[in-house]
């Protein structure tokens, strides 16, 4: 048979299809070794296929254009893990490397990456001193390695740098003195150290060497002494940033020489001194912020010469003098922030006509005269705070036409004369403050255009006429307080359509007519108190159907018929129907001794309080002492049956545990958040019911000694998936807890607790904290170990517990919601520096509701019982109520109290017995009772019972900084505080 062969076309074609596809070059082979040494959760770099022939279509490479080569890699926030991937230093041409917002670390080493010119690694997890072949590196341009845990102090070899222009080492741990050898890198133009736990030290006068640099930021250092006059030597500096320091002394007259400023920040030190003429000839400047220090002396006429200048804040210092006429004619002013100072005088009279003003804030000061009538002719004006002064006159015609005020305060003046109308109806205005002054007129019905109000103060003036029913179209209206006027007429029925109201404040006034029926929408109400005027009929029984309703004031009135049954419903912090016309029995469960004070004056209602209508005396006839008898014998048989049951249960619970425990090791997993030094297994055999050092509602807590002698604390949670799902794997549940303890796992501060790790079992999860020796201030706080904590020790306790609740609010992307701030929550060291702990509940701010309420009694802000919403304020609440712990020595919660919770009883207190009968009588009064009312103070704005009044975490941080600072609380001669610290003084915008 003759030999077939294929054509050779066809031959050719299957060799082709035969041979292999191109293979990946090798800069491609080198990014897939970093990969395989990271751990890369799906779908993340998915498209880096090694069939493809080069690198440079896939995600987060860059490539040359002329020959192909990677040059550059850029993978930020993909929850990559793992240590740094040497394999990337392979790569010849790699100039930049962005691995930001991932979970790299414990350990870096790039002394390989010989050609790199940018590197950031910022927001990671990585540990240990600074590597000092980072100065080695010839080519590096910047460096960024901001919030990783880096400690140690900055290596000398820094001072290498030849090529290096940027370097940001903010929100580490970092230690030792702000080194003055970086004042050799010449090459330097941002330099940013802000935020770390330095030794206190100077500034270093060598820094004014550095004359390409364009920004310097050492806010939080721990700086102490002077501001080093060479830096006004920086003439290339654009942003200067000194604050939240110790720095003494007076602001150098050099400093006015930074000709290219536009930023200045100084604020939060201990400057003292005037302000330095020779600002105003800074022809970039836009903000000057010098608040919170101790300067005194008049505002420099010429401050307000710099013709870009937008943002000036003053306050909280001891200045002086007026505000100087040269206000009214700054071209961009926008922001003017001059409150708790000692001002006086009158303002411009031109104030407003030239300059296009965005907020006005001179509160807290002696200003006196009458409001600039122009101050709104630029139409720009949101904010106009002026509360605390000596402001007389009438509220001027023109603020009618501001139809971008949102926020108004101008409390506790002089100002008299009818409101305008047109200030009623303002369509963006959320506050009208107009309390304490000599207001005469009219609500104008024109009110009915405030769409957007949300919180209108209007007591103590000498108001008339009825309410109008145009307020039930306010749809916003949270609070109402209009107290101590001369309002007359019934309440309008509208006002019971009121879904958002809260606050309900009408005492004292000569209001008539019947309480309102109808009021199934006051859902949100917590307070009403409609005492001392002239409403009659009975008290509507709906009142018992209002779900958050626990401040009910109905005193001095002419109220009839009985006390309804269905105010059993409430949970009632305060109740008082004193001194009415009401009749008949009392609802058993206020027929106490304890609700003595609240029936007062009503000579026909009767019950079991002694001297109303003498008691029952059938119940008495109905006593036994027979049956008493079985009584307590069964009562101590079961007693004595149920401590058998639970010995019996607690030793079977333990033996079972400590086997399940340490039963199939092979099966626990371990996820570290920083270097260790020990294993799960030296953890798991720690857990010993002998170890319990606490315990609540997510699990309990042990105290491990480990082999090494270092001491940890191990909470121990019982996996919800594994109870829901039978014991299943993989569960929603436990995906999302490792994504919380991996978000938890990132947060670096000296004032939150450090979890070096987490150990998991498909039915139990380990969490693995430092050791606080000193256990909770809860427990001390509240025991006989109280004489641990002076004032001074509370006052850091308090600041540092802020400083870190305002980090996970203010510095993680994105920001955490404890949920649990509490005082037991809050961990003392063997210092007894405060960290927060416990973020057993805690979420990522995600704008939903929660299914359950979180939180511990007498902590949770009000508007969370209704909402189930979580943010940051509800944190701020419970924070609020930690710091009037610490004032007043006494727990959240306490029979003391009655029904209320602490804030209630510091409120009525402070109204009814003045400040001492509220401070801890354990207390160096004598010397620090001014710290003590200002931290109060701060602790009552924090517990507003209106989210939006609280301030935020950084604000008060602020606040209590400048504590001790110079300032002056708000103490009337007779010693007690005003109730505008209870309410009305929740407000961001000004100091009090």
């Amino acid at each position: 048979m003759a030999a077939s062969f294929l054509p050779l076309p066809l031959l050719l074609l299957l060799l082709l299809l035969l041979l292999p596809a191109q293979a990946l070059n090798q800069d491609g082979l080198h990014l897939l070794d970093a990969k395989r040494a990271l751990t890369v959760p799906a779908p993340a770099l998915a498209d880096w296929n090694p069939r493809d022939a080069t690198p440079c279509n896939w995600t987060g490479v860059a490539c040359h254009d002329h020959d192909g080569a990677v040059t550059a890699i850029s993978l930020p926030r993909l929850n990559l893990a793992g240590s740094f991937p040497a394999a990337l230093c392979r790569i010849p041409g790699l100039r930049s490397i962005d691995l930001s917002d991932n979970y790299i670390g414990p350990d870096l080493d790039v002394a390989r990456c010989r050609a790199l010119q940018r590197l950031d690694l910022s927001i990671n997890a990585l540990v240990g001193p600074l590597p000092d072949a980072l100065a080695d590196l010839p080519d590096l341009i910047y460096l960024n390695l901001q919030s990783n845990n880096f400690s140690g102090p900055i290596p000398e070899s820094f001072a290498r740098f030849a090529k290096l222009q940027s370097l940001s080492l903010v929100y580490n741990l970092l230690d030792g003195k702000v080194p003055p050898f970086l004042g050799r890198v010449a090459t330097l133009r941002e330099l940013n150290l802000s935020y770390n736990p330095f030794a206190p030290g100077p500034v270093p006068p060598q820094l004014g060497d550095l004359s390409a640099l364009r920004v310097l930021w050492l806010a939080g250092c721990n700086l102490v002494g002077t501001i080093p006059p060479s830096l006004g030597r920086l003439t290339n500096l654009t942003d200067l940033d000194l604050s939240t320091n110790a720095l003494t002394g007076p602001i150098p007259p050099e400093i006015t020489g930074l000709t290219s400023a536009v930023q200045i920040e100084l604020y939060n030190n201990s400057l003292t001194g005037p302000i330095p003429t020779g600002f105003g000839n800074l022809q970039d400047l836009r903000g000057i912020d010098f608040a919170m220090n101790r300067l005194h002396g008049a505002i420099p006429e010429d401050l307000f010469h710099a013709p870009r200048l937008e943002t000036l804040h003053l306050y909280a210092n001891a200045l002086t003098g007026p505000v100087p006429e040269s206000v009214a004619k700054a071209p961009s002013l926008l922001e003017l922030r001059l409150f708790a100072n000692s001002l006086n005088g009158t303002l411009p009279a031109d104030l407003g006509r030239n300059t296009p003003l965005v907020c006005l804030d001179i509160s807290d000061n002696a200003i006196s005269g009458e409001i600039p009538p122009g101050i709104c002719d630029r139409g720009e004006l949101e904010e106009l705070l002026m509360l605390d002064n000596r402001l007389s006159g009438r509220i001027p015609d023109a603020l009618g036409r501001c139809r971008r005020l949102r926020r108004v305060r101008l409390s506790n003046n002089r100002l008299a004369g009818d409101v305008p109308d047109a200030v009623w109806g303002l369509p963006h205005m959320s506050l009208l403050e107009l309390n304490d002054n000599h207001l005469t007129g009219q609500i104008s019905p024109v009110i009915a255009g405030a769409a957007n109000l949300s919180k209108l103060v209007l007591s103590n003036n000498r108001l008339t006429g009825a309410i109008p029913s145009e307020i039930g179209s306010v749809s916003k209206l949270y609070e109402l307080s209009a107290g101590g006027n001369m309002l007359s007429g019934p309440l309008p029925s509208s006002l019971g359509g009121l879904a958002e109201l809260g606050r309900l404040v009408l005492r004292n006034n000569s209001l008539s007519g019947q309480l309102l029926r109808g009021i199934e929408s006051w859902k949100k109400l917590s307070e009403l108190n409609l005492a001392d005027n002239g409403f009659t009929g009975s008290i509507p029984p709906e009142l018992g159907d209002l779900p958050v309703l626990n401040y009910l004031d109905l005193s001095g009135n002419e109220l009839s018929g009985e006390v309804p049954v269905q105010l059993e419903n409430l949970k009632l912090n305060q109740f008082n129907v004193s001194n009415n016309q009401l009749r008949g029995p009392l609802p058993p469960q206020y027929a106490t001794e304890a609700y003595r004070s609240s029936f007062l004056g009503n000579p026909e209602l009767c019950g079991e309080i002694a001297g109303l209508c003498g008691g029952d005396p059938q119940s008495k006839k109905n006593y036994h002492p027979g049956f008493a008898w079985m009584m307590r014998s069964i009562f101590i048989f079961a007693a004595a049956i149920l401590v058998a049951g639970v010995a019996w249960f607690y030793w079977r619970y333990r033996t079972f545990n400590r086997s399940k425990l340490r039963a199939d090791r092979s099966k626990w997993t371990l996820t570290s958040f920083h270097k260790l030094s020990f294993s799960e297994y030296e953890i798991l055999d720690c857990l010993d019911e002998d170890n319990v050092i606490g315990s609540g509602a997510s699990g309990k807590v042990y105290k491990a000694v480990l082999s090494n002698g270092e001491v940890v604390a191990v909470k121990k949670l019982w996996s919800v998936a594994a109870v829901e799902n039978g014991g299943g794997e993989g569960s929603a549940a436990d995906d999302s807890f490792e994504a919380e303890v991996r978000t938890l796992g990132k947060i670096r501060h000296k004032n939150i607790v450090k979890l070096w790790c987490c150990c998991a079992h498909k039915e139990c999860k380990l969490l693995v904290y430092e050791y606080m020796p000193n256990g909770s201030l809860g427990d001390v706080l509240h025991s006989s170990k109280a004489g641990l904590l002076d004032w001074g020790t509370r006052y850091k306790i308090a600041l540092d517990a802020a400083e870190g609740l305002s980090y996970l609010h203010h510095d993680c992307v994105p920001a955490i919601v404890h949920r649990d701030v509490k005082s037991n929550n809050i961990l003392l060291d063997a210092e007894l520096s405060a960290r927060v702990a416990d973020f057993g509940v805690a979420k990522v701010v995600e704008a939903k509701s929660m299914s359950v309420i979180a939180g511990s009694c007498g902590y949770i802000a009000p508007e969370y019982a209704y909402t189930l919403r979580v943010n940051e304020k509800s944190d701020t609440y419970s924070f609020g109520v930690v710091l009037l712990e610490l004032v007043t020595g006494k727990p959240p919660v306490d029979p003391e109290f009655g029904e209320k919770d602490l804030v209630k009883w510091v409120c009525s207190t402070l109204e009814q017995k003045g400040v001492e009968h509220v401070l801890d009588s354990r207390l160096d009064m004598s010397c620090f009772k001014e710290e003590m009312v200002r931290v109060l103070n701060i602790g009552l704005q924090c517990a507003s019972s209106l989210p939006i009044n609280r301030p935020a975490m950084r604000r008060v941080v602020k606040m209590l900084q400048e504590v001790r600072g110079e300032g002056r609380p708000r103490v009337d001669k007779d010693g007690k505080l005003s109730p505008y610290y209870c309410e009305d003084a929740s407000d961001q915008g000004s100091s009090v």
